[in-house]
């Protein structure tokens, strides 16, 4: 019996699965190709992020402030689709860190308000040219496509399971 010949992951094409076995062969599943490339994108962020002294999401919750600040944990734990538990203790820390500022709601004391200060301003406009853009080796229109089309499969994955629980 031979040993099938193993190909790297970086230059295997789908094949499909060996006729009769009806199961579908791991590189063709689409949630493993989106969570290497998730893995990728963060070996790829690791170095630039050192520069920065930031996790990636510490980095996303600055990027996010920058586009609109003063909100809620909520409404910033909402657009970076993590629960308010996973966000609070890295808000605490891009607080120590001076890059936040965290504030009761004068209007609303359960509300906790979130803005950027001036050092984390300043960190964001550090890091808009450092960017994996480059080194995706994509078109700028499959690049947009790419990232139009996975935002879509988010969507449709959230909107087709809500209310379902987890198994």
């Amino acid at each position: 019996m031979t040993k099938p010949k193993q190909t790297s992951a970086r230059t295997a094409s789908p094949k499909p699965a060996p006729s009769g076995a009806g199961t579908p062969r791991l590189e063709n599943f689409l949630c493993f190709a989106i969570y290497s490339a998730n893995l990728a994108y963060g070996r790829a962020y690791k170095p630039i992020l050192d520069q920065l002294g930031l996790t990636y999401t510490q980095y996303i919750a600055i990027v996010a402030l920058s586009e609109e600040d003063h909100q809620t944990v909520s409404g910033l734990g909402e657009k970076l689709f993590l629960e308010s538990n996973t966000l609070t203790p890295i808000l605490k820390n891009l607080e120590a860190m001076g890059y936040v500022r965290r504030q009761r709601d004068p209007e609303d004391e359960r509300k906790v308000l979130i803005s950027l200060t001036e050092a984390g301003r300043r960190v964001r406009e550090k890091a808009l040219p450092l960017n994996l853009v480059k080194e995706t080796q994509l078109t700028p229109e499959e690049f947009a496509l790419i990232q139009k089309s996975v935002v879509k499969l988010r969507n449709n994955l959230i909107k087709g399971t809500k209310g379902t629980p987890a198994k």
